[in-house]
């Protein structure tokens, strides 16, 4: 593995263990160059999988978009780093347990939206508002009264 700090191309392993609830494994590594240490994670590689978008286009799935989605809802709000990835990880896990090539992407929105509805409700509000396309205030109203039902 490749320094990221130096570039070195010797890093050894100094610690490994498994992580994400055994779905990885965390190595933690050293550079025999500059002595700085970082972590990688080995995951087992999946089938791929295709993404059905509104519109009816397809693209691969990418992790990081319900990532950055979820970190735009939970912005300046009381949620914590770990339990944004612990939703990531609950989505994906979900997503790859369907055991299907295409996934509408209106089932990881509503996917999202639930576990985000456990977590913080002005972050579900948020996210529904963008995921759902809120076109007026009474929209926006019609999903408040279900959040406080």
């Amino acid at each position: 593995m490749k320094c990221p700090f130096c570039g070195h191309e010797n890093t050894r392993v100094i610690d490994s263990r498994p992580a994400e609830e055994n779905n990885s494994i965390r190595r933690r590594r050293v550079c025999d160059e500059c002595d700085k240490r970082f972590t990688t994670y080995e995951k087992v590689e999946t089938i791929p999988l295709i993404i059905v978008k509104k519109d009816d286009n397809r693209e691969a799935f990418d992790r990081s978009k319900i990532e950055s989605g979820v970190l735009r809802a939970c912005h300046k709000r009381p949620v914590s780093a770990k339990q944004i990835q612990e939703i990531v990880d609950s989505v994906e896990t979900e997503i790859y347990s369907k055991e299907e090539r295409e996934i509408p992407s209106s089932v990881i929105g509503e996917l999202v939206m639930e576990k985000l509805k456990d977590v913080d409700s002005v972050a579900y509000v948020r996210f529904a508002s963008v995921y759902r396309e809120f076109k007026d205030i009474n929209t926006f109203m019609d999903e408040l009264k279900k959040v406080l039902n």
